[in-house]
């Protein structure tokens, strides 16, 4: 505490802007990449365009109709039972690979370059692969337990958001 009574401040307030900032840039990119990759996209975008709009009216603006896609697709995912036991699967999916990724196996006959270029990363990638799996079923579960029973809705599932559509509301839990 200083004299006046104010908490003391560890970093000046520009450094806290730009860490903010790098932090959103990289979710952005990061969810981008996890578009096309393994992993949770929307969630890093999401993620990334929070962290932005702290800062800028754009970010702000492209938050709302990317976080509804996101929980509108979290609420579809969770409405029937098989799209709930294949995400599962395919949850267990990503953490069995991460399993053979992290053990290794020998190359196999078809495989057009040398054998040490076979299964790159080791334990690096088979952890991250096992996450990916494990966050999975966390969002599953989470969706399962805000979604399940309460499908969002939106005007004929077309444009998502916009300022003379609003969204429906999210249940409570």
């Amino acid at each position: 505490m200083t004299d006046a009574g104010e908490p003391r401040k560890f970093f000046p307030p520009w450094v806290k802007r730009r860490a903010i900032e790098a932090a959103g840039w990289l979710l952005i990119v990061a969810g981008v990449a996890a578009l096309v990759l393994p992993g949770p996209g929307l969630l890093c975008l999401v993620g990334g365009l929070a962290l932005l709009s702290l800062r800028y009216a754009w970010a702000k603006r492209l938050l709302r109709p990317v976080r509804a896609r996101a929980f509108l697709l979290a609420s579809k995912g969770v409405q029937t039972w098989p799209r709930i036991i294949s995400s599962m699967l395919g949850g267990l999916v990503l953490v069995g690979i991460g399993i053979v990724w992290g053990v290794g196996s020998p190359a196999p006959g078809w495989w057009p370059v040398e054998a040490r270029w076979w299964l790159l990363g080791g334990w690096g990638t088979g952890i991250t692969l096992i996450a990916s799996g494990g966050f999975t079923w966390g969002m599953i579960v989470y969706s399962f337990r805000r979604f399940r029973g309460h499908p969002m809705a939106t005007p004929g599932n077309a444009p998502l958001a916009s300022a003379a559509k609003p969204l429906a509301t999210v249940p409570p839990r």
